[in-house]
């Protein structure tokens, strides 16, 4: 039993692989983020259209969400070290022609490749490390120290980028990718295993542009609608996404080696842990960013001040990831998750009664302190609970699923947290101040104010930041009934799964 054991234990060699998955993930996470910070100086030199710069920031990810799935299964075929190293040559060359961008057609299409390579790094990243370690106990940990570096580059990144645009232009936050591109070029073919499907079938290229044109269209309709509101043609976008993708799903069920492998859904441990991330993606995540706006908006902190309010939240959060897996070797993770949960939630009962900054971060604090359960745990549960050869459609599924709770969260959430403001300044608004984009957003409302007098203008900024904070009240009230929900349904679905490294109870 021992020597079995130690065979299916990662050894020194896994670790350092993981070291080399982690730091890419950890730069490309930075990279991400340092994008914002660049923005007014990249606008300045290219002069993008106000339509370019929205696709300058979005492309990206709606193509890294479109091609997720793809991707994912693509590397159960070809190999996903195959794949992972494709996509890395990929994303550096990509990262390079973003930098030196001259026109903002060429910035857009930089983005877009940079979109597509990343949706290989990701399910392969994950993938791999499922396959790199199949002991439980190993694997919860590896997955903590992978997410620890997305979050680490979340942390890090508006400080990165604020020092890098003060002392090179604005195409330099592009590179930051490339050297740790470089280094899994170097070093992944020799600490990397290879491990595809034994039996993959041919790839269903019907299928491919199916998931394409359901997922594109509904990620760009959910977008467009949190930003401007109800309009019927990114209503009708949305829609169609929604029905193609009806039909995306009826033709996997017809094919004997479909994109997306329906079956894994049969797995109780699968689906709620794949729909739990996915709300608590949605939720919280749309709170954050009501929370950055905030921040910006209505204590009037610079960026690189809101990154650096951010960080002891961001931190809590990496504490939570590492601490979950050790503790789920004697808890059972429905009960770490559930706890988890209750916790959240009470950040979120915090930030319903809290005006300021400090009550904020503090809310989101324990926000991310209750979430690291159920992201650890939960990605542990979606990729150990499918066979070996589908680890890297798993890994996929998992990430789109995120990707959608963040694009869904914003959009309804946003939504109401808008539909509160709109209603209460609509009874506040200041006698005097004409009717337009204050009426809209609160950073209408700050354009407006600069055109009024000293008086009125103070009176519509407070009636609005009283407004924009009301919302942000109600959206974090709703998600912390939601969240609750999430708890439950842990205790009452995930009851079954034991503790890492020991065996299910039979009957």
């Amino acid at each position: 039993m021992r020597r079995e054991e130690t065979r299916t234990r990662a050894g020194t060699r896994e670790w350092v692989g993981l070291a080399v998955l982690a730091l890419p993930s950890l730069l490309v996470s930075v990279d991400l983020f340092v994008l914002l910070l660049a923005l007014p100086e990249l606008s300045a030199d290219l002069a993008p259209t106000n339509n370019q710069q929205l696709w300058i920031l979005d492309i990206y990810g709606f193509l890294l969400s479109g091609f997720l799935i793809t991707m994912g299964t693509v590397g159960d075929r070809i190999g996903r070290r195959r794949l992972l190293l494709i996509g890395a040559v990929a994303f550096g060359a990509a990262s390079v022609l973003a930098a030196y961008a001259t026109s903002p057609e060429m910035l857009i299409a930089a983005r877009a490749l940079l979109g597509i390579a990343g949706a290989t790094l990701g399910p392969s990243t994950l993938a791999l490390i499922g396959s790199m370690f199949p002991d439980p106990k190993q694997r919860a940990m590896a997955i903590g120290v992978w997410l620890v570096c997305l979050m680490g580059g979340i942390a890090v990144g508006p400080l990165v980028g604020g020092v890098m645009l003060a002392h090179f232009w604005w195409g330099s936050v592009f590179l930051l990718a490339v050297p740790a591109m470089a280094l899994l070029l170097l070093v992944g073919p020799a600490l990397l295993p290879e491990h595809r499907d034994p039996t993959p079938g041919r790839l269903d290229l019907v299928s491919v542009a199916l998931s394409l044109a359901a997922i594109l269209p509904a990620i760009y309709g959910l977008k467009e609608l949190a930003r401007d509101g109800w309009e019927p043609v990114p209503a009708a976008v949305l829609v169609t996404g929604i029905a193609v993708g009806v039909a995306f799903v009826r033709r996997q069920r017809n094919l004997p080696h479909p994109l997306l492998d329906l079956r894994l859904f049969a797995d109780r441990g699968f689906s709620t842990a794949l729909v739990s991330m996915l709300v608590n993606t949605m939720l919280p995540g749309a709170t954050m960013v009501l929370i950055t706006q905030h921040l910006q908006l209505v204590e009037g902190l610079s960026p690189l001040d809101a990154g650096v309010w951010m960080l002891p939240a961001v931190l809590t959060g990496i504490v939570s990831v590492q601490v979950a897996p050790l503790a789920a070797r004697r808890i059972r993770p429905a009960y770490l998750i559930a706890a988890g949960m209750a916790v959240a939630v009470s950040g979120l009962l915090v930030i319903t009664a809290s005006g300021g900054a400090a009550g904020l971060i503090t809310g989101f604090s324990l926000i991310n302190l209750g979430a690291g359960p159920l992201i650890t745990l939960g990605t542990n549960l979606v990729v150990g609970s499918v066979p070996p050869e589908k680890a890297g459609s798993a890994a996929a599924i998992s990430q789109t699923s995120n990707e959608f709770g963040f694009a869904l969260g914003i959009a309804t959430m946003g939504s109401v947290g808008a539909a509160i403001y709109r209603g209460q300044l609509a009874d506040t608004l200041p006698a005097g101040v004409p009717a337009g984009p204050a009426n809209d957003t609160l950073a209408g409302a700050a354009a407006t104010a600069r055109e009024l007098p000293g008086p009125l203008a103070e009176a519509l900024l407070t009636a609005a930041r009283d407004a924009f904070t009301s919302g942000l009240h109600v959206v974090a009230a709703i998600s912390a009934v939601m969240l609750a929900g999430v708890a439950v349904a842990a205790i009452t679905l995930l009851r079954h799964v034991p503790p890492l490294g020991t065996e299910p109870t039979k009957g």
